[in-house]
């Protein structure tokens, strides 16, 4: 099972990505198996030398009752030290955007895919739509030949 954030890719160029793994409860990661994940506006910052995700979205665990846990709440990712410093340096230094492409499993632990990230412009985003469609449209012609 795996979530994937495909606004990301329309909205950033990402240049880099890495694996994290994430901080979680029980019940948030029963609700992630039962695939209640959101995080399209979700992104990641660094703060005293860790990282968090904000606005990301966990839906509450129907069998959950008073050990549930909030929707939205701030979660601590874990990463390297040495990548942290990296990450932090782009991020102040070059003005790129840490967000969340996937959550997915390894290993029974849940996994963060984090990309770092530029942000498009309008012209960019209409420039990927058209060569998609063009890919797409060549594809067509390719299987009709033959």
């Amino acid at each position: 099972m795996e979530i994937q954030n495909r606004k990301a890719r329309h909205d950033y160029f990402i240049e880099d990505e890495f694996e994290s793994g994430i901080v979680l409860s029980g019940t948030e990661i029963k609700s992630i198996r039962e695939g209640a994940c959101n995080f399209n506006d979700s992104y990641i910052i660094v703060r005293n030398g860790e990282l968090y995700i904000l606005n990301m979205y966990i839906g509450i665990y129907k069998q959950g009752n008073i050990f549930n846990h909030e929707e939205t709440r701030t979660r601590k990712l874990l990463m390297h030290k040495r990548e942290i410093l990296k990450l932090n340096d782009k991020i102040r230094l070059e003005g790129y955007t840490l967000i969340p492409l996937k959550l997915y499993f390894k290993n029974n632990k849940a996994k963060i895919l984090v990309g770092l990230c530029k942000g498009k412009k309008n012209y960019d985003k209409r420039e990927t739509i058209k060569e998609r469609d063009i890919k797409r449209t060549l594809e067509k012609i390719s299987k009709n030949k033959y």
